[in-house]
């Protein structure tokens, strides 16, 4: 939160070495002085589709969801948040509202909003039904993100959860995120831009194998930052997430450090980024401090939904 749409010079000014929860500075461009802990569009859009998936028994309504978007946007300006909605999103409820089916409205979602948002549908639908999967990724995202690489990259993030909830090997997940990424681009309508699987894959060796050896910190800063790319483009973030899970996979937090302070869409990189360790391994890898802060900051009360989501996974495993 504190870092989101900030540079990686700015962030090193404002807060020097991001390795706790922080308040927001006057001068954050989205969430001025909010308080450490707070979570941001990308949690509560997650939240918001956990729940549509849990009281429509794993179906989403694309109308239904769209205007819960529309009415979350109106709640977040109303309380004085410039937190809202991204550009993909916006652009598809308009013309929603304009009368156009919601098979169109998202022809030309390219930006993360769908992938950041996604890790309910991974939570719900088991990896090892690659097809019923990736139909889960479409009928949540379509609507605002119908585009080969918004599909991708959502079908890459869901499926990283899925199998880290299988509990697959981290090598294994990131492997399944790629398979789903090329499938996912297949159904959506074309749109210009480097292959979101294709990106993964080479994001991973490079981190991997940069001059020979592992990159260290501040290397692999660079490379994810000047290289990968940080912005709202679905092949910048969503693959930047991935290369901090392959470069830092084996220490979730240091992983989440790293996104926090890389600069752009921070926010959405640490998101994708803990997602996909989380479900690799489990909530007792972060300090449990920071999260019961988080918890209390947000009055988060995350049993049922996450009962909910399990229940709709162990329903689609019969």
């Amino acid at each position: 939160m504190p870092t989101q749409s900030m540079s990686r010079a700015r962030i090193a000014a404002c807060y020097g070495r991001v390795d706790r929860l922080l308040d927001a500075v006057a001068e954050q461009p989205v969430a001025p002085l909010r308080p450490a802990g707070t979570i941001t569009d990308d949690t509560e859009q997650a939240l918001l589709l956990a729940r549509l998936l849990v009281e429509g028994g794993g179906r989403i309504d694309p109308l239904t969801f769209a205007e819960a978007l529309a009415a979350w946007e109106d709640d977040m300006a109303a309380r004085g948040s410039a937190d809202l909605l991204g550009p993909s999103t916006k652009r598809a409820i308009e013309r929603l509202r304009a009368g156009e089916p919601p098979e169109e409205a998202g022809r030309d979602g390219t930006t993360n909003g769908a992938a950041m948002r996604v890790a309910p549908v991974g939570i719900a639908v088991p990896v090892s039904e690659p097809a019923a999967l990736l139909d889960a990724v479409v009928e949540a995202s379509l609507v605002t993100h119908g585009t080969s690489t918004g599909l991708a990259a959502a079908a890459a993030v869901a499926a990283a959860v899925s199998a880290g909830v299988a509990g697959a090997g981290l090598a294994d997940a990131l492997d399944a995120a790629e398979h789903a990424a090329a499938a996912g681009a297949r159904r959506g309508r074309w749109s210009a831009g480097g292959d979101v699987a294709a990106r993964i894959r080479w994001a991973r060796g490079f981190v991997r194998t940069a001059a020979g050896a592992p990159l260290a910190d501040a290397a692999l800063a660079d490379a994810v930052a000047d290289v990968v790319g940080t912005s709202l483009a679905s092949q910048e973030s969503v693959v930047a997430a991935f290369a901090l899970v392959e470069a830092r996979g084996d220490d979730p937090f240091s992983a989440l450090t790293a996104a926090a302070a890389i600069g752009g869409d921070t926010d959405t990189i640490a998101a994708i980024c803990g997602a996909v360790l989380g479900a690799h391994h489990g909530a007792a890898a972060f300090p449990a401090d920071l999260l019961e802060t988080v918890h209390r900051v947000n009055g988060l009360d995350l049993g049922t939904v996450v009962d909910g989501l399990l229940a709709l996974r162990r329903r689609a495993r019969r």
